[in-house]
């Protein structure tokens, strides 16, 4: 018996839409990332990037457990002397860009190689409910009725 290693030919993507209102975040992006790398196909490779196109739509309803949403921190550095920023995830939320919150949750879930930068590039958010990607006809993934834990009031 030979293992199988997929070739670009054997890869077939698929666009799934998810939307993310009332769902907890950690959760939400455990299964994106697992989608994104394609571990849910049983013809999994791990050095292929075998995932599908997931498009993650309301990314500024998403919900965060316990204090997080005033607890948890984002920093980054300017590259200056001194220019350690930061920011809460509430004041993200609440800002320009919500979907960041989503997109570096997924990042940070993700192996940090070329393959997981090639990757995200499947990976498109939105804050709202519109998104241009009616073309590709994506199928919805609901991630709300996987289990009760994904959801909260």
């Amino acid at each position: 018996m030979k293992t199988f290693s997929a070739t670009p030919a054997d890869i077939e993507k698929k666009w799934i839409i998810i939307d993310a209102e009332g769902v907890v975040l950690g959760r939400l992006a455990s299964i994106i990332a697992m989608r994104l790398r394609g571990k849910h196909k049983a013809s999994f490779t791990p050095n292929m990037d075998m995932g599908d196109n997931v498009i993650v739509i309301n990314a500024d309803k998403i919900q965060l457990t316990g204090k997080k949403r005033a607890d948890k921190t984002y920093y980054w550095h300017t590259g200056h002397p001194g220019g350690i920023k930061s920011r809460t995830a509430g004041q993200i939320l609440e800002g320009e860009h919500p979907e960041r919150i989503v997109t570096k949750a997924v990042q940070r879930m993700l192996p940090g190689n070329r393959l997981s930068r090639k990757v995200m590039t499947n990976l498109r958010v939105y804050a709202g409910a519109e998104h241009p990607h009616e073309a590709q006809a994506p199928e919805v993934l609901d991630v709300k009725s996987m289990n009760s834990k994904n959801t909260r009031s």
